[in-house]
């Protein structure tokens, strides 16, 4: 708890059984109550080692559903579970565990509702191995969605991010993709719905154990970046109306 507020940290994993246990770890348990690990239908032991390190809401997807779905059920599960604080921790290691209680903290004092653990504030991101057409697209993508979501963000790529409950229960994330680009439809639904967003520097971390999608699945990612923020822009002038950016009470039409 944090000023009688919960905190739970959700785990998208996948093929994760050998960083899982090092994250799992380090994971501050004196201020996160809870821990829920989604398995996209991995074909390692994930599952099996999940609940032998006593991880105990497990959900194990049959079929593997893709990252933005895996996502979605880990965060339906931490509002069922009574979730104030949600923080999004990768379980390969590539974002360290120690953050969680500063972002807790920003959360928790009501400074932001969202908070993102930045790779690109400072300068590590290509220290700490970052491949340089991953960082140079980054920038660039960055800058673009700044510009068309008129926002700005060091970067809107992190997968270390934490929300507050009433984010979750606003914003309609099961409306988004099921592929990586939810991510980035998650950050536009944010900011259109008027949230504001805090930063702080987080280190990088590149290793052969942490996951990382290749090229091919880079420029899909960055093709589907690309649209969000033309759809965020086309739906801020009211030229068009997207489902994502419905409110999750809001009626269908």
């Amino acid at each position: 708890m944090y000023h009688g507020k919960k905190v739970i940290a959700v785990l998208p994993a996948y093929n994760a059984s050998k960083t899982l246990e090092k994250t799992y770890k380090e994971i501050p348990f004196d201020i996160v109550d809870e821990v829920i690990l989604c398995d996209d239908a991995s074909t390692d032991a994930t599952t099996a080692l999940a609940k032998e390190i006593g991880i105990k809401h497990v959900i194990t997807h049959q079929n593997n559903k893709g990252y933005g779905g895996n996502q979605k059920s880990l965060y339906n599960k931490a509002l069922a579970l009574g979730g104030d604080i949600i923080i999004m921790l990768h379980p390969d290691y590539q974002y360290t565990p120690k953050l969680i209680p500063s972002m807790v903290n920003i959360i928790g004092d009501d400074l932001y509702p969202v908070v993102l653990g930045s790779r690109i504030l400072g300068k590590g991101a290509l220290k700490g191995g970052m491949p340089l057409y991953k960082y140079i697209a980054n920038r660039f993508l960055t800058l673009f969605q700044n510009i068309l979501i008129n926002y700005k963000l060091s970067e809107y790529h992190t997968g270390y991010r934490a929300f507050s409950r009433e984010v979750l229960e606003t914003i309609n994330f099961n409306a988004n993709s099921d592929d990586f680009v939810f991510d980035n439809e998650m950050l536009s639904q944010i900011i259109y719905a008027g949230f504001d967003i805090g930063e702080v520097t987080c280190p990088t971390k590149y290793f052969e154990e942490a996951s990382s999608i290749n090229f091919k699945r880079s420029a899909k990612y960055g093709l589907g970046v690309l649209r969000v923020s033309i759809s965020h822009r086309l739906q801020k002038w009211g030229l068009v109306s997207f489902r994502i950016y419905k409110s999750k009470n809001a009626p269908d039409d």
